[in-house]
């Protein structure tokens, strides 16, 4: 008698634990590059995105999302640890010797395959060292801004989600090269119908609008239109595989686009993304959400779900109580940062917003932000003129980009694309002073190396160093501020 019941009890853990297994879901995690909500489902009136559209009504649209940093390297390796680029090390970009502190910083990867899942990677990874993410499956792991093979990523998403050796559950990143410059208008018949500079207007928050800014935004909405139909072939794969249903859906873009105040800025250009989650019968569909949330929120939301061990001291939280539709106490401030991109635009700021008010802290004020050459020079012909003609207060801007003030402060209700800093005014004094202590108690929280100026110095006379007749050499760039920024004084 003991023997039997001993059985049936042994019997039902094993189907229990099967059951809790099952109910942990595939994670199929879809990341675009270089654009910003400039989607239908966000209201941009030129650009067509029905894929991303229809998955935003299954689906939770976030409003108000944000990277950590707007920057590829940065922006991804955030994502995959949950850290600051301040905290993890990723302060640049990969492909200029910028890296992660310690190769065995906990992350994505490594805890979901220790949860038991099967993990694959299509496209790049872009954080270094690569070591520190052993995918078991990476496919198309190029940059690929040529866009060759494009339905290679879709073909090989098919590969590894309908493998039928192992009942695991899976998780897989597919990362598209669109919308990253050079924005070319149609590859392979994509996007069937092609925008041209006549249909459309500059995105908004350029506060001009000129032929050539027209074309440059046509053709970055020809990219986004690619990318939905791209995503439609890849979501194609997923349902014919039949395991769409336990299947949770997330779609990021990396930061913005690679336009006027938009990518390698602090500006809600260059930091807004737009983000969708799906999850059929688990999460509420059809909603959006307009809390503050973070691509940092992401690593907790899948250990969650995937039942992994938790990662302590993680700045972000999960998202299921908002992707479910409770009412929940949610964070009152969200921060951003920015370092640098590649040597050539180095310039430290510190950022936070609350619901209504944004405050930027640029850490090396009054001091031409070489990024402002670097974007305006680099891709705009003749711009500077059309600066020179626009309003009082669009010059003003523009001006402040290139030799930032030490605070900027906006109101994003009513100047949601940052033209009128606020920092100064006595009728703003307090709102100023809520969000620049809130800033310091945060970089002081999340131990912000740029806290200490030998730091900063430091790290400054590290990029100056490999400048060549005013050009960065990514040769004589030689970096160690892994060794000094957490550096104890004696």
């Amino acid at each position: 008698m003991n023997k039997w019941f001993i059985a049936i009890v042994l019997i039902a853990l094993f189907q229990g634990e099967g059951r809790i297994q099952a109910s942990r879901p595939n994670i199929l995690l879809i990341v675009s590059e270089d654009n910003g909500p400039e989607l239908s489902c966000y209201g941009e009136p030129y650009v067509k995105t029905p894929v991303l559209d229809h998955l935003a009504q299954e689906g939770v649209r976030f409003n108000r999302a944000y990277v950590a940093q707007a920057g590829c390297s940065q922006s991804r390796a955030a994502l995959m640890t949950g850290l600051f680029p301040h905290q993890n090390g990723q302060i640049g970009l990969a492909t200029w010797k910028f890296s992660l502190y310690r190769e065995d910083t906990p992350n994505l990867v490594r805890s979901l395959k220790s949860a038991g899942y099967r993990t694959g990677i299509i496209g790049k990874l872009h954080i270094r060292p690569k070591s520190a993410f052993p995918f078991d499956f990476k496919k198309v792991t190029s940059s690929n801004f040529a866009r060759k093979n494009l339905k290679e990523y879709a073909k090989e998403a098919k590969r590894f989600i309908g493998k039928s050796e192992s009942d695991l559950p899976f998780f897989l990143s597919v990362n598209y090269p669109d919308a990253h410059r050079p924005f070319i208008k149609q590859i392979q018949g994509l996007p069937k119908k092609v925008l041209t500079a006549q249909e459309v207007k500059s995105l908004r928050y350029f506060g001009l609008d000129t032929p050539q800014l027209r074309a440059e935004t046509a053709d970055y909405y020809n990219c986004m239109q690619r990318l939905d139909a791209l995503i439609g072939d890849l979501l194609e794969v997923l349902e014919r595989s039949g395991k769409a249903k336990n299947t949770l859906v997330i779609y990021i873009g990396d930061h913005g686009a690679d336009l006027l105040r938009g990518k390698r800025t602090s500006y809600e250009g260059g930091i807004r993304i737009p983000f969708i989650v799906r999850w059929p019968g688990r999460i509420k569909g059809n909603w959006v959400s307009h809390d503050l949330v973070s691509t940092l929120d992401i690593l907790p939301t899948l250990l969650t779900v995937a039942q992994a061990k938790p990662i302590e001291n993680l700045p972000g939280r999960s998202l299921l109580p908002l992707l479910r539709g409770e009412k929940v106490e949610w964070r009152k401030y969200l921060f951003t940062e920015f370092h640098l991109h590649s040597a050539h635009n180095f310039y430290p700021q510190r950022t936070v917003r609350n619901d209504r008010y944004k405050f930027i802290q640029n850490l090396m004020p009054d001091e031409l932000n070489p990024g402002y050459d670097f974007t305006m020079n680099r891709f705009f012909a003749e711009l500077q003129s059309a600066v020179d003609q626009a309003p009082e207060s669009i010059r003003r801007a523009y001006a402040r980009m290139r030799k930032p003030p030490q605070y900027e402060l906006y109101d994003l209700k009513i100047d949601p694309y940052e033209f009128n800093n606020l920092a100064g005014e006595e009728s703003h004094k307090q709102k100023f002073l809520e969000l620049k202590n809130q800033l310091q108690e945060w970089r002081i929280r999340t131990e912000d190396p740029l806290l200490d100026p030998k730091n900063l110095k430091h790290l400054k006379a590290e990029i100056d160093a490999c400048m060549e007749a005013g050009k960065p050499s990514k040769e004589k760039l030689k970096l160690s501020y892994s060794d000094y920024f957490f550096k104890k004084q004696p």
